[in-house]
């Protein structure tokens, strides 16, 4: 491992374990501590605030880790923007996920924001959000938005997986095949993440 790896990696931890110290003991705890030191570190994609606002990341904070300030984050200069001529595809995917949400703590619509926003980059989607993988996602999605969760039936790719559902909820089917299981894109769809 590399000086900048490991400098990296000490810095994820340093801000993991501040959070964590303060954690409210909400179920979503753990994942919003891994997502915002991976992001003070300067891992994952998300844009500022996690793609909140950032009087929601204040709220989300406040609800998650009383005490520690928003700043923990650092600066938002250098963060990624949400695209412009994405923000429709992200309400939508937002409005997809909080359809779905399990309705038993406020920071499931903060996780479905993020989520959303984690959607519009280009890696696989634990990556993305700076979790430190995929089961973590797994288990994000079957605590925060238990119904949709359950769909996933063949353990999809979580970005493909949430793609396709708003598809089908247009009445479009991106599977080339009348089958997954046949189709042409199916290692894409469901091959390893790690």
């Amino acid at each position: 491992m590399s000086t900048l790896a490991r400098d990296l990696t000490r810095e994820v931890d340093h801000v993991f374990a501040r959070l964590m110290v303060r954690a409210a003991g909400d179920g979503n705890d753990r994942a919003f501590a891994g997502m915002i030191a991976t992001r003070a570190a300067g891992g994952g994609a998300l844009p500022a605030w996690l793609g909140l606002d950032q009087a929601d990341f204040k709220r989300l904070m406040a609800h998650h880790f009383p005490g520690v300030s928003p700043d923990v984050l650092g600066s938002s200069d250098g963060a990624s923007p949400l695209l412009g001529n994405r923000l429709e595809e992200r309400e939508e995917l937002i409005e997809l996920l909080l359809t779905h949400r399990a309705g038993r703590s406020p920071s499931e619509a903060w996780m479905a924001r993020v989520v959303a926003s984690g959607c519009l980059a280009n890696d696989h989607l634990w990556h993305d959000l700076g979790l430190w993988n995929r089961a973590e996602l797994t288990e994000l999605m079957r605590r925060n938005f238990p119904e949709l969760a359950a769909r996933n039936v063949h353990d999809m790719k979580w970005k493909r997986f949430l793609y396709k559902q708003l598809c089908e909820s247009e009445g479009i089917y991106v599977c080339r095949a009348p089958s997954c299981g046949v189709c042409v894109d199916y290692a894409n769809c469901f091959g390893p993440e790690d």
